[in-house]
Formats: structure tokens, C-alpha cells, sequence
């Protein structure tokens, strides 16, 4: 069974993953795809910053 927190966690992990393309700030390549194999569904939207 799914919770809501999954959701959430999701969701943050694409608004954090989606900021730090934005800004090229990918010190945490490694931490954010671990993070990411959680949520396999969600999809991240970026835009340059430049």
C-alpha cells in the first residue's frame, strides 16, 4: 500500500532535482538517483537558469 508521504517525497525530490539542474549545481548527482529509484513515475521539468 502506497502512502501519502510517498507522494511528497517524490514530488521534493523532483523540485530539488529540477533546482539543481537549473542553477548546473550537481554535487549531489549520486544522493538525488538514489533518492530517485524511489520514484520511478515521477517526472522532473527544468528550465536553464542561463
Amino acid at each position: 500500500m502506497k502512502c501519502p508521504a510517498d507522494d511528497a517525497h517524490c514530488r521534493y525530490t523532483a523540485e530539488w532535482t529540477a533546482t539543481k539542474l537549473r542553477w548546473n549545481l550537481t554535487t549531489e548527482h549520486a544522493a538525488l538517483n538514489d533518492l530517485a529509484i524511489a520514484c520511478p513515475d515521477q517526472t522532473v521539468t527544468s528550465t536553464s537558469a542561463g
